[in-house]
């Protein structure tokens, strides 16, 4: 897929993740252990053989940009094409608000001129899987499409979350789109990966920006369903829409569930991340362990059940952890009971304090805090 380029579209509207965005950008939310949201469709684009990866940055990108660096983990530190980190339009402005996507894609135009491929793949990074491009772009190739749409059948549909729902006819044509709707009749779900041209995402941004509209997918895709022939394809492995605190607190402890993660972690090709050089994680004699997932460097001396545990995480003897996330650097202390919480990153549970939330609504404790 040389002819091939990837934008990643780190755009937040829509997506409320409340206090775990609050210092922290969409794409650079910690997941699984050791991951953040980016890897996923990065990792994707790089295993499909993409070498030309732009991403769109957004407000409060600092943790992104330590996180992704050069691109060395992902293989895109290279002399030709490579990873490209694309700023966002309103850091030229005094209190210049953000009007949406396109305007991001707008001031970068002079990337896209520059990019020797053809084609191009947008993804957003809030939907998590681990899929190849080859059969989608084949399949756009074959079809003749303007735009193709990977999308997935689902069996459950979560209220809390965000969803932008689709209608095919027979031929998987597309002849309704909808950006979270109200009303979710449609059960089959865009994937927000998006094959097509580049002279067409150059016309998308250039009518957009024509007509003072700002959103890529209602009013560069959904609205212009018409005028573009836009095809589906399904997939049917495994996915995790991340559209609320919710749904990020139940797709974590998924996880724990072997055929989910090995679906996830072990499927069509690796999910790459930011290496850390740490020891492995030490469970002492008096650590009680049921159902966790564990990074590197993490210290258990405490019971902990049906959770996940951060890098460089500590439970400390007599504490108990259940149905909880327990982001980098975190401690729990003597005594201190954890359940259905969400901790994030460098926060200090004291001695004895009980924190329990709700599986529907979990606690969360946000970063820097002493409790």
């Amino acid at each position: 897929m040389n002819n091939v380029m990837g934008i990643i579209n780190n755009n937040p509207q829509g997506i409320s993740l409340k206090e775990i965005t609050a210092h922290r950008s969409l794409a650079s939310t910690p997941i699984a252990a050791r991951h953040r949201l980016i890897d996923f469709p990065l990792s994707n684009m790089v295993n499909s053989g993409i070498k030309n990866v732009g991403i769109l940055l957004e407000s409060r990108f600092r943790s992104l940009l330590d996180h992704i660096g050069p691109g060395k983990a992902w293989g895109l530190d290279t002399k030709k094409d490579g990873l490209f980190l694309l700023p966002p339009a309103h850091i030229y402005g005094d209190n210049q608000i953000y009007k949406g996507d396109i305007e991001n894609l707008y001031t970068n135009m002079d990337y896209l001129h520059r990019s020797s491929q053809e084609y191009v793949i947008v993804a957003y990074p809030f939907i998590v899987c681990n899929i190849n491009y080859r059969r989608a772009f084949d399949h756009h190739i074959k079809s003749g499409a303007d735009i193709t749409v990977i999308y997935k059948d689902l069996e459950t549909m979560h209220r809390d979350s965000h969803y932008t729902t689709i209608k095919t006819d027979s031929e998987d044509k597309l002849i309704d789109m909808k950006v979270n709707p109200d009303t979710r009749r449609d059960t089959r779900v865009s994937l927000k990966r998006y094959i097509m041209k580049k002279d067409i995402l150059l016309d998308i941004i250039d009518n957009s920006v024509a007509t003072g509209q700002w959103d890529f997918e209602k009013n560069g895709i959904a609205s212009r369903l018409s005028f573009y022939d836009v095809q589906g394809f399904p997939v049917h492995d495994y996915i995790a829409i991340i559209g609320s605190v919710s749904e990020y607190y139940r797709r974590n402890l998924e996880m724990l569930q072997p055929e989910i993660f090995q679906d996830l972690f072990e499927g069509i090709g690796p999910i790459f991340t930011k290496p850390k050089d740490e020891a492995a994680t030490k469970y002492t004699i008096n650590s009680r362990v049921n159902n966790l997932i564990a990074a590197n460097g993490c210290l258990i001396d405490g019971e902990v059940e049906n959770s996940v545990l951060f890098r460089g995480v500590k439970i400390r003897q007599g504490a108990r952890v259940k149905n909880s996330v327990v982001m980098q650097k975190s401690e729990v202390k003597e005594n201190a009971v954890l359940e259905n919480v969400i901790v994030d990153k460098n926060v200090r549970i004291n001695p004895g304090k009980e924190l329990r939330g709700d599986p529907a609504f979990p606690l969360i404790i946000e970063k820097n805090s002493v409790i």
